[in-house]
């Protein structure tokens, strides 16, 4: 059965009773940003192998770098963008248009012409997979029960090499074509993932932190219901989730944070939480999966493999194992610890107050993607560098990195601040019956909470006008 599910936006949705149906469909719609760019990578290492591609555009090493790098120069401008579009439209209008973009990006670079042309065309595609890419990790982090959120977050960057394996796949089977539909029907399909998106889209909610922070009070309820209880607002766990978005928000404009550019630097919690949220980008890229992602067929030959079918086959045993690994990688983190998998949970929290400020999710993980986007244009210099980096990058994460597990975005603050901002015990305690709440109690402190921030809003407007 599918219920109204309220979006403060032009977006209606009808979304599924279950909680566990609707987290599957946030899950899927949140994975396919990230298939759509290890198809990418996975599609453009096996056309640099064929030679209908290579001798189509006459390619040197200086094009197909350019090539390559043009998609990462729009998600690079994309990612500028990608903030303010969540923050304003919605999560899901964001996800919308950065798919509809990217629609756009891969039907231009099927129909390419020259370089130029396909140039452009993967700019666009790019800018679009910045948005639609942020704005999915942002509201699937915001909207996702914590309960599951480590699977979540995880097959969200697993995705990742689901999509690199289909193209490895693809690109195999078409790379025996002799015409230039063998790299025309790969890049086509790149589109089926975005396509994919904007199908489930009108079955998923808002996310409820957003809609708080736009005074959608009621709306945000439902939600948290929806995606946490079945639709039961009256749980406990429903209300302690809903309370704790609240009470952050309120502290938050209580203590006149504005998350302008300073914010992110103002005090040693910020900093910190900051360079934790950044530094994923960089790590994920210098640690060498740009070069395998994007330049195999080169590494590929300077160890004497030149044959291009057993290259192609090697493209696709590469993803395989890829993705064997991550879900692994997944697993572990769930059940040990996010080591793997917080960067992105520290960088999303908490919410700033009403108005016309930006909202931390996206701006932060704005910063993530703009760090990668930088890493990723060294392209192929960062071979000579990747092995001894990942020792670095191990000792930064044992000593620098905080753990998340079994905490929503708001709990996270007391591991920042040394105080949780919120009234209600955490949401998994309450969840697993260690901790109780007086729901009659916690009801009057919303409806006072709300009638407060209203009575507030409203007296702004009065003195404004």
């Amino acid at each position: 059965m599918l219920k109204h599910s309220p979006t403060g936006t032009w977006m209606p949705a009808w979304v599924p009773e279950s909680t566990a149906i609707l987290s599957v469909l946030l899950t899927v719609c949140s994975m396919v940003q990230s298939a759509t760019g290890g198809y990418d990578g996975s599609m453009l290492n096996g056309l640099n192998i064929l030679p209908s591609y290579t001798d189509y555009f006459n390619l040197n090493a200086a094009t197909t770098g350019l090539n390559t790098a043009s998609v990462f120069i729009g998600s690079f401008f994309g990612t500028l963008s990608s903030g303010i579009t969540s923050d304003k439209l919605g999560r899901r209008p964001a996800i919308l248009w950065g798919s509809v973009i990217t629609l756009i990006g891969i039907i231009l670079q099927t129909a390419a012409q020259d370089i130029a042309m396909f140039v452009v065309a993967r700019i666009v595609l790019g800018f679009g997979t910045a948005i639609s890419g942020t704005a999915g990790a942002v509201y699937l982090a915001e909207t996702f029960p914590s309960r599951w959120r480590a699977w979540g977050v995880g097959l969200l960057n697993d995705f990742y090499y689901v999509g690199a394996l289909i193209a490895a796949g693809v690109t195999l089977g078409t790379g025996k074509w002799n015409s230039t539909w063998a790299w025309r029907v790969p890049s086509l399909l790149q589109g089926i993932f975005s396509f994919a998106c904007i199908i489930i889209l009108p079955f998923i909610p808002e996310s409820p932190r957003w809609l708080v922070h736009q005074g959608y009070h009621e709306e945000a309820r439902i939600v948290v219901a929806q995606t946490n209880t079945n639709g039961n607002q009256a749980d406990p766990v429903a209300l302690a989730v809903y309370k704790e978005i609240l009470d952050t928000l309120t502290w938050e404009k209580n203590q006149g944070r504005t998350m302008s550019p300073r914010e992110l630097i103002k005090t040693p919690g910020a900093r910190k939480r900051m360079l934790i949220g950044i530094s994923p980008g960089p790590f994920s890229c210098v640690a060498g999966n740009v070069i395998a992602s994007y330049y195999l067929g080169s590494e590929l030959d300077t160890a004497g493999i030149t044959n291009k079918v057993s290259q192609l086959k090697a493209n696709v045993v590469l993803n395989a194992w890829c993705l064997v690994c991550a879900l692994v990688g997944t697993h572990l983190a769930a059940r040990w610890g996010r080591f793997l998998l917080h960067g992105l949970d520290t960088f999303v929290v908490p919410i700033p107050p009403g108005g016309d400020e930006l909202l931390n999710p996206g701006k932060r993980l704005s910063l993530v993607r703009v760090f990668a986007d930088c890493v990723c244009n060294i392209g192929w210099k960062m071979y000579m560098v990747n092995g001894s980096w990942d020792i670095v990058i191990f000792l930064l994460i044992a000593v620098y990195w905080v753990e998340t597990k079994g905490k929503t975005l708001e709990e996270i603050d007391a591991i920042f601040e040394g105080e949780k901002h919120s009234s209600v015990p955490d949401v998994e305690l309450v969840r697993q019956g260690k901790e109780t709440i007086d729901i009659g109690e916690v009801e009057q402190q919303i409806v006072a909470e709300v009638l407060a921030t209203t009575t507030d809003k409203g007296n702004a407007q009065i003195s404004y006008s």
